[in-house]
């Protein structure tokens, strides 16, 4: 099927142009909402066009750069390659470009991480400005102007909604298939109009299908062929199989205590190879059948919905890798009635999480002795990626369980400190913590008993006498017994290793 016979409204198909045209509509300093949530379904042609437009203005000494509003972080073609000839003005809610985030540490580019939850609604609030244009990759347009979502939904609907003008991508190699995946859900309201989300179950649809876009509004339409960009991916190590296994272990003895169902609660989990180890270690397992009210379908969920582990999955987008992308366009028609693709603010919404009890997997870059999670930042000052759709889960999941191995850096830095340089997480959020070591469940215990249990049974042995002796000489000797704390030796802990390049002792 070509990007012709996908525009099926003659009106849309009046406004076919390049890549090039399109792109000139968008103007210097221009609030650009783009689809796209991980690699998949951002627009893939305009903004390369944005790229060589704002090269140009380079040789020229001049600048072209426009605010980049998206679902998610994207690919290296959009974030890196329009961060890399300073295209960009502010970056918004979430990435995870090496170019991108050299940029933002550098100070010449500014950044706002948000709740993904978060987002529609402060655009409709107007705090980040005015939306100029929309900027939607989508699969197709039906006869009556409907569009056919592409392979994430993010903030699409609400760019589309709030933008002044539209610009779509009408991508080829988008399967037909994704038509009906997708549950565009347009009853949410400002209060004091806002009802309740009505989801009771992770499969349970409660919009329609397809995205809306008066036509007037769309001002370009570009014909592209470019697939997405799988997530890189590595083999699951032997620290995250261990993880997994802790993982097993604790919830089968929370349904043991009758704490979780047989069939356990929705499954929510962050992207990387540790939350795939853990998803690989749920197939076959005792907890069928499962569901997912998540953020993303990964290589670990798509391989429970092709055994029949698990039944179906709730999403805003795809997170795969190559072998998975593979698989998916391979038989997608046989995952159009399990996999649910809804807004960003739906899939992440902090009713319906806790309606549901979602258990909540997400990683982490460090925790402290009490609990608090850092997630974002290294050292405190330098941005990593962004808190994403984490702080929506861990807040209001059922369970929220974070997971790392103990040590990075072949050993070299202690992923449990005694105080986190950056709070995401604070310690009433955050319900376990679990690492290659052990597990710590953290529930119903006071901030010296949390600290023993995360000392015992998730720092690694390396660091346990260093933090043990910390936590002894903070209990008698610091100003406070309730949370103890020395807090220039607390900070030092950072600064040693920005000095030295290590934390062991």
């Amino acid at each position: 099927m070509t990007v012709r016979t996908r525009i099926q409204s003659q009106a849309v198909a009046a406004k076919v142009m390049s890549a090039e045209d399109a792109a000139a509509f968008i103007a210097p300093g221009d609030h650009v909402g783009m689809s796209g949530f991980t690699g998949f379904g951002h627009p893939k042609a305009v903004p390369a066009a944005l790229v060589r437009r704002a090269a140009d203005a380079a040789a020229r000494g001049d600048r072209f750069a426009v605010s980049v509003w998206t679902g998610s972080s994207t690919a290296p073609e959009l974030d890196g390659a329009l961060a890399a000839v300073d295209g960009i003005d502010l970056r918004m809610p979430y990435q995870s470009d090496p170019v991108t985030r050299a940029k933002i540490n550098a100070g010449t580019l500014e950044y706002l991480d948000v709740h993904l939850s978060h987002v529609a609604q402060m655009v409709e609030e107007g705090f980040f400005g005015h939306l100029d244009i929309a900027l939607i990759e989508v699969t197709g347009v039906t006869a009556d102007g409907a569009l056919i979502p592409s392979s994430s939904a993010g903030n699409n609907n609400t760019w589309l909604d709030q933008a002044d003008r539209a610009i779509l991508e009408v991508n080829a190699w988008q399967p037909a298939e994704l038509d009906g995946m997708h549950d565009i859900y347009y009853g949410t309201a400002l209060p004091p109009d806002r009802t309740p989300i009505p989801i009771l179950r992770a499969g349970d649809r409660i919009g329609v299908p397809h995205l809306r876009c008066p036509p007037e509004k769309i001002i370009a339409v570009v014909p592209t062929d470019h697939p997405d960009y799988p997530t890189p991916s590595r083999p699951a190590d032997g620290d995250s199989q261990l993880i997994a296994g802790h993982v097993l272990d604790f919830l089968t003895h929370e349904v043991r205590y009758g704490r979780l169902p047989a069939r356990l609660l929705p499954l929510q989990s962050g992207v990387g190879n540790v939350t795939n180890a853990v998803l690989g270690r749920l197939d076959g397992g005792p907890f069928a059948p499962l569901t997912a009210y998540t953020e993303v379908v990964q290589d670990g969920m798509l391989q429970l919905l092709r055994s029949g582990t698990m039944t179906v999955a709730s999403a805003t987008a795809f997170s795969l890798g190559e072998d998975g992308l593979a698989e998916l366009r391979a038989d997608i028609a046989a995952y159009r009635d399990k996999i649910i693709l809804r807004p960003q603010e739906i899939s992440n919404h902090p009713e319906v999480i806790r309606r549901l009890g979602c258990l909540a997997m997400n990683g982490m870059m460090e925790a402290d002795i009490y609990g608090n999670v850092n997630s974002t930042h290294v050292m405190g000052s330098s941005m990593q990626n962004g808190i994403g759709g984490s702080g929506d889960f861990a807040r209001h999941a059922y369970l929220a369980m974070f997971l790392s191995p103990s040590t990075v850096k072949n050993g070299a830095i202690s992923c449990i400190v005694p105080m986190v340089s950056h709070v995401d997480h604070t310690e009433h959020d955050v319900h376990v913590i679990i690492t290659e070591q052990g597990v710590a469940d953290l529930r119903g215990l006071p901030p010296r008993r949390r600290a023993q249990q995360i000392i015992n049974h998730c720092a690694h042995p390396d660091y346990q006498p260093a933090l043990q002796d910390y936590l002894d000489r903070a209990a008698a000797t610091g100003p406070g017994k309730h949370t103890p704390h020395l807090l220039s030796e607390a900070l030092s802990w950072h600064v040693r290793y920005l000095k030295e390049g290590t934390m062991r002792r």
